[in-house]
């Protein structure tokens, strides 16, 4: 990408940027060759060097053209790591950029950071964590979400062609409430080291919200969350609810009402999944004639197998929990080491 040479301040250059088809249509701070440059300083990394190749175009992004979008969004400095490490998840095979930045479908990438750089750069993993209010939650998203469109190519309406999309696309990024989980957080379930700092990107097609403030037991909640999975809408071509790894969002609340009844994160996949059944005949009749030579006799389940269920603990006070339907298509969700 190249720096920006034209109007530096106010509304002219709001007015030009957007012409240039590089905003996500609100107004972003001007890229300019100082703004990049004191980034790329700050963090000590070589302007130059291809931090991926990111579809849909397969355009190579170097650390350059991210802080390009990284100043656009609003980030500081020090945010930088965050959205390359993102970057280079999104650019993995498994997440199948290509499919979630072209299809028809909501798709779009959440961002989750886990480790201590979160605390460092001041990330919200508690109230109103996945709304506004965080500058470090916003740009981070933000940036990743401009960076698909201007290094990918993933353009709306031309590239990207969700049907309806949804706010995510804007911007999705929330740190792990660590300090308030009874179980291990997501990176160190993923294989990281506990003091690494990593960020993992889902491609996730919306969120619902689960609400019950009555269960104690963790067999009930199970039972609340379960029912909330079963959506029909997200069958995808396999007859699988979903992409295969639904994620659950749970406040500290509900993690510790799980904790106290003697369920471990894997007991907790386990009895959601479970639960977690919708029979084939809820399915319109088309529906089911589509998906019968793809589908065995057992029912229709939110993933394959129980520990593909994603469980992220974040929030504050209240016992609400989002779950956010993977993309029906095929995606994995990935982590990456976070650059010091």
């Amino acid at each position: 990408m190249d720096l920006w040479q034209g109007t530096q301040d106010g509304d002219a250059a709001q007015e030009e940027l957007a012409a240039s088809g590089m905003t996500d249509g609100l107004p972003v701070v001007p890229p300019t060759r100082a703004r990049v440059e004191r980034m790329l300083a700050q963090c000590g990394f070589d302007a130059d060097e291809t931090v991926a190749t990111l579809p849909p175009l397969f355009v190579a992004a170097t650390w350059r053209d991210i802080a390009v979008n990284a100043v656009m969004a609003g980030c500081r400095p020090e945010y930088l790591p965050v959205v390359g490490a993102a970057i280079e998840a999104l650019a993995a095979p498994e997440f199948n950029l290509i499919g979630i930045a072209t299809t028809t479908g909501c798709a779009a990438p959440l961002v989750i950071v886990n480790g201590p750089i979160a605390g460092r750069i001041g990330m919200n993993a508690q109230n109103n964590a996945l709304g506004p209010g965080n500058r470090a939650n916003a740009t981070i998203g933000r940036a990743v979400s401009l960076a698909l469109r201007n290094i990918g190519g993933a353009v709306p309406g031309e590239v990207d062609m969700a049907t309806l999309g949804q706010p995510a696309k804007y911007t999705c990024c929330i740190a792990e409430n660590e300090a308030a989980s009874p179980w291990e957080p997501l990176h160190v379930e993923r294989g990281f080291d506990a003091g690494a700092s990593v960020v993992t990107v889902v491609g996730i097609a919306g969120t619902v919200e689960v609400i019950d403030s009555v269960s104690s037991s963790g067999a009930g909640l199970a039972q609340t969350f379960a029912h909330s999975m079963l959506i029909a809408g997200s069958v995808g071509s396999g007859g699988i609810l979903g992409g295969g790894e639904p994620l659950i969002v749970l406040p500290p609340e509900h993690a510790t009402a799980f904790h106290r009844d003697g369920y471990s994160k894997q007991k907790t996949k386990a009895a959601i999944f479970e639960r977690a059944v919708l029979p084939f005949e809820k399915l319109a009749p088309a529906v089911r004639v589509h998906l019968a030579p793809l589908r065995t006799e057992a029912p229709l389940r939110v993933a394959e197998k129980a520990d593909d269920v994603m469980l992220v603990v974040a929030g504050g006070v209240g016992a609400k929990a989002i779950y956010a339907p993977t993309w029906s298509g095929t995606t994995r969700a990935v982590s990456r080491a976070i650059r010091a």
